[in-house]
């Protein structure tokens, strides 16, 4: 490569190999990355077109070291599997500058706990704050947890800690009356497992059913993927006097619930009624057409990105506690019983 010796082409450029090339200091080289002032508009031009030359990359790790501020952010996704949570990734990087703040992303390798080794591994790559969908720790953890490193919660509120979160009570309040407005009464509630946080929809949809003079039936699935969907669905649906309908706790639940409807010779919404909630691509697909509520969560990502930019430029704000109103997306999974 012009413009290094031999002995320089097996380790990446640094400033120093930079200020050689255009003839000035490497303290010069690091003002005009940093955009400090003193630098002209020429040498500036100058000390770029040899960083690219030699293909050096700024360390943006140790200009945050330099400059005692940390400014990536890193994102903590539940389930990527879960289209919900990829949404939720393209809300943060909308809201994040193509130009500023590092994105480091980390997922978890668990959907039935809390996986501890994902989070620590932001830590230790010293982000300035975590944005984390969807934590399942108590929200005393939580609380201990945004006393290490600033936190915004995504999907649940906690006290004390920035959130940004779907009302689920709403949520699942008009997923059930949708059900009982088509005249369904054996209306069956396919919760997850319960985590602090992580109850309203089932505590709503059973307030629903009682406020209505109906009796509530809740059964919680082992974890929220649609393998676990379809074991505890096939549990519901072998009940002498089986629910009519089901509302599920997240899409992949219903997911699940609906192979083990097609797998006992039932068909949707003829002899079952479905409804899920995330709103996924998947549920809108032709031939699924999945009635859901839609939490908005590219919203929550991008609203929880400029939380995160407004934490990091003012550590003293007042805790951001924002609550986004869910809707509820009637589609073909969902019809008035026996119509079959």
């Amino acid at each position: 490569m012009e413009g290094m010796a031999p002995e320089q082409w097996h380790r990446p450029a640094t400033q120093s190999d930079v200020a050689r090339e255009v003839g000035v200091s490497r303290t010069l080289v690091s003002f005009a990355f940093r955009g400090a002032p003193g630098v002209s508009d020429e040498t500036r031009e100058a000390i770029f077109a040899a960083a690219q030359r030699l293909g050096y990359r700024p360390n943006a790790a140790a200009a945050d070291l330099a400059r005692k501020h940390r400014s990536a952010v890193g994102l903590y996704l539940m389930d990527i599997r879960n289209e919900v949570y990829a949404d939720i990734l393209s809300g943060v990087r909308t809201a994040l500058p193509h130009d500023g703040n590092r994105l480091i992303l980390s997922v978890s390798r668990s959907v039935d706990g809390v996986d501890r080794g994902a989070l620590d591994s932001l830590i230790e790559a010293r982000v300035g704050i975590i944005i984390a969908a969807t934590l399942l720790d108590t929200d005393h953890q939580v609380q201990e947890l945004a006393r290490v490193v600033p936190l915004v919660s995504v999907t649940r509120p906690v006290d004390g800690v920035d959130s940004v979160y779907s009302d689920d009570v709403t949520g699942a309040r008009a997923a059930t009356e949708h059900l009982l407005g088509l005249g369904h009464r054996r209306i069956a509630h396919l919760a997850g497992p319960i985590y602090d946080g992580h109850t309203a929809r089932r505590q709503s949809y059973e307030k629903t059913m009682l406020d209505a003079g109906f009796a509530p039936v809740t059964l919680s699935a082992e974890d929220f993927t649609q393998e676990a969907g379809q074991r505890a669905a096939w549990e519901l649906l072998g009940l002498a006097d089986r629910p009519t309908a089901i509302f599920t706790h997240n899409d992949q639940l219903a997911l699940g619930a609906r192979e083990a409807a097609y797998a006992m010779n039932l068909s949707i919404p003829q002899d079952l009624s479905l409804v899920g909630y995330d709103d996924s691509k998947t549920s809108r697909l032709h031939g699924i057409d999945l009635t859901s509520v839609d939490l908005q969560a590219f919203e929550l990502g991008r609203r929880a990105g400029s939380v995160a930019l407004e934490r990091l430029a003012n550590p003293d704000a007042p805790t951001a506690d924002i609550r986004l109103t869910p809707r509820l997306v009637v589609r073909n999974s969902t019809a008035p019983p026996g119509t079959g």
